[in-house]
């Protein structure tokens, strides 16, 4: 999924960058979705597995099935996730690689606007999600609440105004609450909401804050790794120079989500042909 701006696929790389902070906003959803417990459950577009993770040990999921187009993120989720409920495939989100109506809970984190159509994405949400069940999404608030980033985007605009082409909060309106809630009900989904998530970010220091764009997963980090040394310095050094320091060194951030909800409409009609085993 994505663009080839949107360098995804090595999983230790990922997890330095925004993992850890995906891992957190994933609980504070799990909890807002309320699902109960021994459902099945489809993560689309799972990548390193932050999200499965967190529905096997707060959800009590009966199963989950991630599904992610990355073979590396993959590789890495199995190797780190040894539960026997939890399985991964690799698919598309525009046409999941499951049957019609096999999951309670059809979820996708931090992925949907890496999706070239969402829109399909959204059907397929409609499709696979059970009567009664929960079709949900969640997406970083690109452009103003997701701070880690806004504060070096704003920067590399600064010293290349050409870096703007590669800011997330251009390029995905779909993050935002009237774009995701427009999206769910174009799907058939009824009883759409859209609700902000906010956690804490907390960089121990600079170079916290800093080393993870060394890894080149995903746009930002992709750049940094694209740039000369004396301009990649350039832009360390006005980051120094902005992010807000406490006392003790430390950078406190916070970063917001999207998230929408919505269930299938007891009208909309799905396609009838099952597509594999998975989720039976």
């Amino acid at each position: 999924m994505g663009s080839e701006k949107d360098v995804w696929a090595v999983g230790d790389s990922y997890e330095a960058y925004a993992g850890r902070w995906s891992r957190r906003i994933a609980e504070a959803f799990l909890r807002w979705l309320d699902v109960p417990a021994g459902r099945r459950w489809l993560d689309v577009g799972c990548g390193t597995g932050a999200l499965t993770e967190t529905v096997l040990s707060v959800a009590e999921p009966a199963r989950v099935v991630g599904v992610d187009t990355s073979a590396g993120f993959l590789a890495h989720a199995r190797e780190r996730i040894g539960d026997a409920r939890a399985v991964f495939r690799l698919g598309d989100a525009r046409s999941l690689p499951v049957p019609d109506r096999g999951f309670d809970a059809v979820v996708s984190g931090l992925a949907l606007n890496f999706v070239p159509e969402p829109g399909r994405a959204a059907a397929e949400f409609a499709r696979v999600t059970n009567p009664g069940g929960v079709a949900a999404a969640y997406v970083w608030d690109y452009a103003e609440g997701m701070a880690m980033m806004r504060f070096f985007w704003d920067a590399a605009a600064t010293l290349d105004p050409a870096a703007a082409d590669l800011d997330e909060g251009l390029r995905f309106p779909l993050c935002r609450p009237e774009p995701l809630a427009r999206l769910w009900t174009d799907a058939g989904l009824d009883e759409v909401v859209v609700q902000a998530i906010e956690i804490p970010t907390v960089f121990s220091g600079f170079d916290d804050y800093w080393r993870p764009f060394l890894g080149g997963q995903g746009p930002a980090p992709g750049y940094v790794m694209s740039l000369g040394a004396e301009h990649r310095d350039a832009l360390r050094e006005l980051l120094r120079e902005r992010l807000p320091s406490g006392r003790d060194g430390s950078i406190r951030l916070t970063a917001r989500a999207w998230a929408v909800r919505g269930r299938p409409a007891p009208a909309t009609a799905v396609g009838s042909t099952a597509r594999g085993p998975e989720g039976r």
